[in-house]
């Protein structure tokens, strides 16, 4: 009997570990792209210039203010 459980506390603890990790993990990873976003002014630069777009200052800010806007907002669940 009691070797039983030992085994569901054993899988109990395994599934309990599972998600606890996930969710830390995922907590971590969105802090991270909070505040290292994967795009930057340099690099948007760069993508509009190999596009044979001559980017201004302006069009830059605007793309960079649409970005941070569609970031900020938070996801839609079905």
């Amino acid at each position: 009997m009691t070797l039983w459980i030992a085994i569901l506390l054993i899988v109990v603890a395994l599934i309990g570990g599972v998600a606890l990790g996930f969710f830390i993990a995922r907590k971590y990873m969105m802090n991270y792209l909070k505040d290292n976003p994967p795009i930057n002014e340099q690099m948007l630069r760069m993508m509009m210039m190999q596009m044979g777009q001559k980017p201004s200052q302006k069009k830059i800010n605007q793309m960079m203010a649409q970005m941070s806007k569609v970031q900020d907002k938070p996801a839609k669940k079905k």
